[in-house]
């Protein structure tokens, strides 16, 4: 009984680079549904008119605290 080792470890390497493989297919697949269903359900609501100056007030706030913090620790 004669058995090449080399073979055989290329035989349990593309085992479990099937099995590694299959599992993130059905991973993705899995995630993509998932999404659709989400979305389906519970979809993003999408922004009115006003809500683009509400951002801008947020960001005017935003740059304000951090420019107040790094004024703060240059001074010590």
């Amino acid at each position: 009984m004669e058995t090449n080792l080399v073979i055989e470890g290329f035989k349990f390497m593309g085992l479990g680079m099937a099995t590694v493989f299959t599992f993130l297919v059905i991973l993705i697949i899995m995630m993509n549904m998932m999404s659709k269903i989400l979305n389906k359900f519970f979809p993003e609501p999408k922004p009115s008119a006003g809500t683009n100056n509400n951002i801008q007030n947020n960001n005017t706030k935003v740059i304000a605290a951090i420019t107040a913090a790094i004024k703060y620790h240059r001074e010590g």
